[in-house]
């Protein structure tokens, strides 16, 4: 079996296809580079330069690597750009995904694992968010989500697609160096950023209803999130799942921005103190995952910890920006 990964040299793409391919699994990358490192990638996994908008391109890819199955990560992810650029992230995100899945219904293939985001939520009042927790997007990134595992579902039905959703919490970490992320737009390398301009951290809101004031949050490291979908990718190769299956994909722990800040000055050895800004729109004051059903159903548990998320980004940031 040969998985074609989209978004395959992005920062979470990239560790999938390496997780994957060191299981054992076929895999090949597809994608456009406007957010890629192709450096990310060993040599022995096919990188083909490609938009999920480009059916045509996507049939040649299919039929030239005898492609059965799909692992879709390709999407823009920047909330704010998400609410500046509506139509883009709808036109990319579920205009991509239309086209990917009426190729797959030609070419006949029918697994297909969907890259969703715990944005499809909004801002839940919940101890713990399930699976069956209301969804209510609060920007048009997790609405493009959330009417992706829409589309994802429908087409599974009416074409006989069998299909996992996983919705990913905070993201952080790396597996390598090499393999860190290069963008400055999550919590941890935006803090990595403001120490190497000598700057103190930031946090935005110290006045919620949590134990220290700052918001909570589910980190997963990026290396377990790439062996949920390994687990997942083989879940759906076995064939003994027919249907469509969504998954919360975190550790089921919280951490309060103040916490996280306390532990990149431990990693990083600069403790200065972070400087209190106002809260920004939208902020929840609480999100955490409750991942018992990934474990029911894939026997995978994060085995990683916000330290070792920390400490490896840093290694990946020293790599690429120095200090």
């Amino acid at each position: 079996m040969t998985w074609l990964i989209t978004g395959g040299a992005g920062y979470i793409g990239a560790h999938v296809a390496r997780a994957m391919a060191g299981a054992g699994e076929s895999v090949v990358a597809l994608d456009d580079l406007s957010a890629a490192v192709p450096a990310r990638l060993s040599a022995d996994i096919p990188l083909v330069e490609g938009s999920t908008l480009d059916g045509d391109r996507l049939k040649r890819v299919f039929a030239e690597y005898d492609v059965t199955g799909v692992v879709h990560l390709a999407a823009r992810k920047q909330v704010g750009e998400s609410v500046a650029e509506p139509t883009h992230y709808y036109r990319e995100n579920v205009g991509g995904l239309a086209t990917l899945l009426d190729t797959m219904a030609g070419a006949g293939i029918h697994r297909l694992l969907f890259s969703s985001s715990a944005a499809v939520y909004g801002n839940p009042d919940v101890d713990l968010i399930t699976e069956d927790t209301p969804c209510a997007p609060v920007n048009p990134y997790g609405e493009t989500k959330l009417a992706g595992e829409w589309l994802v579902r429908a087409a599974g039905r009416a074409h006989g697609i069998s299909t996992v959703c996983l919705r990913y919490f905070n993201v952080a970490g790396a597996a390598a160096p090499e393999l860190s992320d290069t963008g400055v737009f999550n919590i941890v390398p935006m803090v990595f950023d403001r120490l190497t301009r000598d700057e103190a951290p930031r946090i935005f809101g110290a006045d919620y209803p949590t134990p220290d004031g700052t918001c909570i949050r589910d980190y997963i490291h990026v290396a377990d999130l790439a062996e949920a979908h390994l687990a997942a990718a083989r879940r759906l190769a076995g064939g003994d799942l027919t249907g469509d299956l969504t998954l919360n994909i975190g550790r089921g722990e919280g951490v309060s921005v103040r916490e996280l800040i306390t532990v990149i000055g431990e990693v990083t050895g600069d403790r200065r103190p972070a400087v209190v800004e106002g809260r920004r729109p939208g902020d929840a004051p609480r999100a955490v995952a409750s991942a018992e059903r990934a474990a029911d159903t894939l026997g995978w548990r994060a085995r990683l910890g916000v330290p070792e998320m920390v400490a490896s980004a840093w290694q990946g940031w020293q790599l690429h920006h120095g200090k």
